[in-house]
């Protein structure tokens, strides 16, 4: 008889033994009789229930990139003309891989796309020098300055307290959530990812949650509010998102303009600001009842600051002066560029030299780099070199044809129909690859490559796709912004269901929105879709 190895004892009192063989399948003392068989029944459904819907959808992945392996190993061996060349098949193998790997396990982000950046070295397929010239790739030091420069922005308060003092103005909540998705908008300019954005805000809306205890539904709009805006505004920066950077360098590495931070801000603020409002609106309809809106609000500078620690009311503090100046100086030249013809990353390291430096900085070089999300900045270049892969393999230009090709015979209409199918996939891409940055790894080189060949813009349409990939709202994990304001303590916050009420409307307006722009908006302000 086998000893018994531990026993455990429960908050009743109850005791619950467990044997050296944790299925208990080969303890002779219970493998007989009814007992015994309730103890099999019993791990069978304990282990049906670990083999969840996503475990078969894996499996079920699994199978298909195996097979999609397959069938790109047969095409290289084919010396027919137009076939897969031997580097494409691989490049397209690891990519799959990386996929699947970011799609359905918890490894995280960054090791995948090193290690399938490492691999591609490994077999031949990148350059070892374009693996290590991307991590000294300027989009690295621009963002790199500019985290720098967001540390001194939190650390000195300025952006809580500027928030702050705009939704104070607020007499009704209709007037709150268009107050609150302004300052949401303008964050996109200081902050570089949609993640710091989130975290930078958070202490606005706590405090707003807590002065409307009272008003559960508004605290609820508010929480939705928040992540939702914060995820569309970004498309109207530069720095929005990491994935913009990522479009603008693969544009670069296919022979296409590349985007500046001036004239990305000139096409991204406009979309950026009308999606935020008609979010805003929506939000309201949505969770707020006629009488919610109608109740006038009284908020005033000291109600917030009675829950909040970062000063807020009164003069404004020194490291608070300084790090205006500052920000308002690093903006003010990102956007004059063409003026004097200093590198945005240039920029972006001296800000955050001077936000750093002993005399005018607010916080210590130190403690900023560590702030840095180095994870990110690894990923961004790792993701660039999987991307120049694809392009110089051919990869991307076969993997275009295959896919989307067939739409060259629709006539007049397949440079429309390209387009109105890139965005929909931008748009519900989210469902599958959580990072804004990998879907854009995966999707702009294939988008650019078949652009020219239907008429349209490369560059139009890349930054349509990157656009759309803005819309993530579906599920709290589908982006980190909505995953953190999920989880609030002591507020009311969303729920699955709400996410899915708000992205039944907000997705096909979402769609409906950026077509717009690439069709008839961003064509008038000097970015045509179509190319004769």
């Amino acid at each position: 008889m086998n000893r018994i190895s531990s026993s455990d004892h429960d908050a009743d009192g109850k005791i619950f033994y467990r044997t050296r063989s944790s299925l208990n399948l080969n303890n002779p003392r219970y493998s007989d009789g009814l007992y015994g068989a309730v103890q099999q029944d019993a791990v069978e459904k304990s282990w049906l229930s670990k083999f969840s819907g996503k475990h078969a959808a894996a499996a079920v992945a699994a199978f298909i990139v195996a097979a999609l392996v397959v069938w790109w190993t047969v095409l290289a061996a084919d010396d027919a003309a137009g076939a897969l060349n031997t580097q494409g098949a691989v490049t397209l193998s690891v990519f799959a891989v990386a996929v699947w790997f970011w799609i359905f396990t918890d490894i995280d982000d960054t090791y995948v796309a090193l290690g399938a950046a490492v691999l591609l070295v490994v077999m031949g397929v990148l350059p070892e020098k374009i693996l290590f010239d991307s991590l000294g790739d300027d989009t690295v030091w621009l963002l790199l300055g500019s985290f720098v420069v967001a540390a001194g922005i939190t650390a000195s308060g300025l952006a809580t307290r500027a928030a702050a003092f705009i939704v104070s103005g607020a007499k009704t909540p209709r007037q709150l959530m268009h107050l609150s998705g302004a300052a949401l908008v303008a964050t996109a300019f200081a902050v570089p990812s949609t993640s710091g954005r989130a975290a930078l805000a958070m202490p606005v809306f706590l405090a707003l949650a807590s002065v409307l205890r009272d008003r559960s539904k508004l605290v609820l709009a508010l929480a939705l509010l928040f992540p939702s805006v914060i995820l569309l505004s970004a498309v109207g920066s530069y720095l929005g998102a990491g994935a913009h950077l990522i479009t603008s360098q693969i544009l670069a590495a296919s022979g296409f303009p590349a985007f500046s931070f001036t004239n990305w801000m000139f096409y991204g603020m406009p979309l950026a600001v009308v999606a935020s409002v008609i979010c805003v609106e929506l939000i309201l309809m949505l969770f707020t009842s006629a009488d919610d809106r109608k109740q006038a609000l009284t908020i005033s500078v000291s109600d917030l600051q009675n829950h909040t620690t970062i000063p807020i009311r009164g003069r404004f503090t020194p490291d608070q002066v300084k790090t205006c100046w500052l920000v308002g100086g690093v903006i003010l030249l990102w956007c004059t560029e063409p003026a004097h013809g200093i590198h945005p990353a240039i920029i972006a390291l001296a800000g955050g030299l001077m936000m750093s430096s002993t005399g005018l900085g607010v916080v210590d070089l130190g403690k900023a780099l560590k702030s840095v999300p180095w994870s990110l900045l690894i990923f961004m270049a790792a993701t660039l070199a999987m991307g120049s892969a694809l392009v110089t393999s051919g990869a991307a230009a076969w993997a275009a044809n295959s896919m989307l090709g067939s739409i060259r015979g629709s006539g007049m209409g397949a440079g429309v129909l390209f387009v109105v199918i890139i965005v929909a996939i931008s748009t519900a891409a989210h469902l599958v690859i959580q990072s804004r940055s990998a879907r854009s790894a995966v999707l702009i080189p294939i988008v650019v490559s078949l652009a020219p060949e239907v008429g349209v813009s490369a560059v139009a349409a890349a930054f349509a796709s990157t656009a759309a990939a803005g819309f993530c709202h579906t599920m709290s994990s589908s982006a980190k912004p909505m995953a953190l304001y999920a989880k609030v303590d002591d507020a009311p916050t969303y729920s699955g269901r709400d996410l899915l009420r708000l992205s039944m409307w907000l997705a096909p307006i979402s769609v409906a929105l950026v077509l717009a722009f690439a069709f008839f908006i961003w064509p008038l302000l000097g970015m045509p879709l179509f190319v004769k």
